[in-house]
């Protein structure tokens, strides 16, 4: 099966009239938040950090499933998004064998659509553009949040773990040893919502003597890969990055882990959250469910990319991003469009 991207006009395609009224009716009602959110309330007394058009009767802090067939999608197509990358041209070919698999389950035609940023992806779909995508750790309560995002799986191993740690890196020559040496030095956090690339550091490190943005200079880089590759040119003097990423880059040889060196190590977060849209049709959702829990890594590309999982694993939202909700808590975080990016 082709996973030729799309353009977003012919993703757009795929979304009926009825949907797109949905959607400017939803647009007004962000651009008009007071008089949306009596309204909502008056139909939702439970909705915790989600957006006023989203409901969480069960209080598990995802979007509830519209009651109202109406707003129900089941597309012929099914958009796929994974989280932006150095090179999203390379994850499509990785992402082929998956998406083979997702549209055998579902009986759908199944397209990769190459996102540029986070903001995108969550924008994406929140607009009924993309049906599932794999986000970020740091921007999943963003998409869950501003999107109607369910997470529903991740990553993991046969015995059901997972998860990564935020390792900082500097260049062996470079006289830095521990955090307290980042004193005065130029170090590249990824962006905002990025939790092992800024958030965390953010909450974590004071606690270590050194405070991001105050004791050493924060510039962002935009991703893991240009953190890690600027360490290695030594345009950066060091960078906060996700275990999962540097390892996944060392093994495709885009760096020599001979010239740098870890001088701080995190516990454990969780990796990338895999989602669908909580307006799909419940039939459809749990289809895609079972296509994720049904692949097997084993023999292919995404097996090989994603070294040391073997497996989906299902999460809990509201257990399994506990931790990093405290971190943005931590942060200052809050869950609007303009805090994405």
């Amino acid at each position: 099966m082709s996973t030729k991207t799309p353009s977003p006009t012919s993703i757009r395609d795929h979304v009926p009239h009825s949907r797109r009224l949905t959607l400017a009716a939803a647009i007004g009602a962000l651009l008009f938040p007071a008089a949306s959110l009596m309204a909502a309330e008056e139909e939702c007394p439970n909705r915790g950090a989600l957006a006023p058009m989203y409901c969480d009767a069960d209080n598990d802090l995802v979007a509830d499933t519209p009651s109202d067939p109406s707003k129900l999608l089941d597309p012929d197509t099914l958009i796929f998004a994974y989280t932006p990358v150095e090179d999203p041209a390379i994850y499509a070919d990785i992402w082929e064998p998956f998406i083979e698999h997702l549209a055998e389950e579902t009986g759908k035609e199944v397209r990769f659509f190459a996102v540029q940023s986070n903001s995108a992806e969550i924008e994406a779909m929140r607009s009924n553009r993309i049906h599932i995508a794999g986000f970020s750790t740091g921007p999943t309560p963003f998409a869950v949040n501003l999107a109607g995002a369910v997470p529903f799986a991740i990553m993991g191993s046969e015995d059901g773990n997972f998860g990564y740690t935020l390792q900082v890196y500097t260049r062996k020559d470079s006289g830095i040893d521990e955090l307290g040496d980042l004193e005065g030095k130029r170090v590249a956090h990824t962006s905002p919502t990025s939790n092992s690339g800024n958030q965390a550091p953010r909450a974590l490190f004071p606690k270590q003597g050194i405070v991001p943005g105050e004791d050493y200079e924060v510039v962002y880089s935009g991703s893991h890969d240009q953190s890690m590759l600027g360490v290695v040119a030594g345009d950066y003097d060091a960078a906060p990055v996700a275990s999962e990423v540097v390892d996944r880059m060392a093994d495709r040889g885009l760096y020599d882990p001979e010239e740098v060196k870890i001088v701080f190590e995190s516990k454990r977060f969780p990796t990338t959250s895999y989602t669908h849209a909580h307006n799909l049709e419940p039939e459809l959702a749990e289809k895609i469910k079972e296509a994720f829990m049904s692949f097997d890594f084993q023999g292919t590309a995404l097996g090989e990319e994603f070294s040391g999982v073997t497996q989906f694993v299902p999460i809990s939202y509201k257990e399994d991003w506990e931790v990093i909700r405290d971190i943005q808590e931590a942060n200052g975080i809050t869950y609007t469009r303009e805090n994405i990016e």
